[in-house]
């Protein structure tokens, strides 16, 4: 059998496990390395420069980089916000929903290059080694996929020294706080979110550090949704990945969208994680509340029952399972009048939904006023309802004999 000589792709964040593996794998494998960068958001045109420039002087021979951030919409984020995707009714994926995306990308850069490897830095510890082997093998079980740092227990103390010894790029240490970026906010880890007891302190938060020390004047704003996709801020209209990113400037100086989630991890642990999602939190926000007011109490039902289980699928990695074709079809189909306007307050700390309209009001369609005039029924057959409504519990007292 030959010896496979085909090039490994990388995924590549330019930190200190991705750094690390470019020479590694290229010393203990015999191959070439050609590193990839999937941009889901929070990289500018100089940070983009920089990563490229690192991964060639650590030896890799190419450097792919791909916009995916509309195809991240597209894909992933416009399903969030269809089914009000917050885990544990707080956190909205706002890392890990990229994954599969990412691992997408990863699997058609290794056809186009004619590679037989994917690889990855993530250690053991992690979801996204989870989320990242779970797309990948659904994409192409044939692709062979290499995690040197976890599969080799290494410590970040050893890959510091071998990338030292050997005269190569190390990456700017000192932080104490783990970041990643993206279109749909900020996670951010640290000491204080390895145990459950104490938050981040505020030089740590990224988008909202000042938000409080230094408060904004109160504000209104509008945002408007066409079939459940924001469309507008302000009354202007914006793609939608400019929109968002418009937004997280807007609410992230009012320190909307920070918190710190503690759930269950794809392994089964309990983990903790701080986050930055200002404009996530205020898109569900408003088109939650957009949709209570088009869509009946039954699509509403429907919608929360699989909304949670799409979620869950995304955070396990498992978004190209056709389950999630499923959930993402009735979402769709859902969203059909779910087109407004809905007007925000913002505040230090407060987000605050002031009202919304819809061509598709349900509360514009009735011919009564809810407290104070029926219109669409009688006195009488108020009456005649009350009295149905009520024989379910009137059999249970009579059942239990007292």
């Amino acid at each position: 059998m030959s010896k496979d000589t085909s090039p490994i792709i990388l995924a590549f964040s330019g930190g200190l496990d991705t750094s690390f593996c470019v020479p590694w794998l290229r010393e203990n494998t015999g191959r070439e390395v050609i590193t990839a960068c999937i941009d889901t958001g929070g990289m500018d045109a100089q940070a983009a420069i920089a990563l490229e420039e690192r991964a060639l002087a650590l030896g890799a021979i190419e450097h792919v980089l791909i916009d995916a951030k509309q195809d991240f919409f597209d894909t992933v984020i416009r399903y969030l916000i269809y089914g009000n995707v917050l885990r544990g009714q707080a956190y909205p994926l706002c890392v890990g929903a990229e994954r599969g995306l990412q691992a997408e990308r990863l699997a058609q850069i290794a056809m186009q290059r004619g590679a037989t490897t994917v690889a990855h830095g993530c250690t053991a510890a992690g979801n996204d080694q989870i989320r990242f082997e779970v797309a990948l093998r659904t994409l192409n079980p044939a692709l062979d996929i290499l995690a040197p740092v976890r599969d080799n227990n290494w410590l970040r103390e050893e890959q510091l020294a071998y990338l030292e010894q050997h005269g190569l790029p190390v990456p700017a240490q000192g932080s104490r706080y783990s970041i990643n970026r993206g279109l749909w906010g900020i996670s951010i880890g640290g000491e204080e979110t390895l145990t459950s007891e104490a938050s981040i302190p505020e030089s740590a938060w990224v988008l909202s550090a000042k938000a409080f020390s230094e408060p904004l004047q109160p504000a209104s704003h509008t945002l408007g949704f066409k079939t459940g996709v924001p469309v507008a801020l302000d009354g202007e209209m914006l793609p939608p990945v400019d929109l968002i990113e418009k937004l997280e400037t807007l609410a992230g100086g009012y320190g909307i969208g920070r918190g710190i989630h503690l759930g269950d991890t794809v392994l089964g642990t309990k983990g903790r994680v701080a986050f930055e999602a200002p404009a996530a939190i205020t898109l569900i926000t408003a088109h939650r509340e957009l949709e209570k007011l088009v869509l009946s109490a039954q699509q509403q039902r429907v919608k929360d029952s699989v909304s949670t289980l799409y979620g869950d699928l995304v955070h396990e990695g498992k978004q190209l399972d056709l389950a999630c074709d499923d959930i993402e079809a009735l979402l769709t189909s859902s969203q059909g009048r779910v087109t407004g306007t809905v007007t925000f307050g913002l505040r230090p700390g407060q987000l605050f939904i002031e009202g919304t309209t819809s061509p598709h009001s349900l509360l514009a369609a009735t011919k009564g006023v809810y407290g104070e005039t029926a219109g669409e029924w009688t006195a009488s057959d108020a009456l005649g309802y009350a009295r149905i409504l009520s024989i379910s519990g009137s059999l249970q007292t009579r059942a239990a004999g007292d």
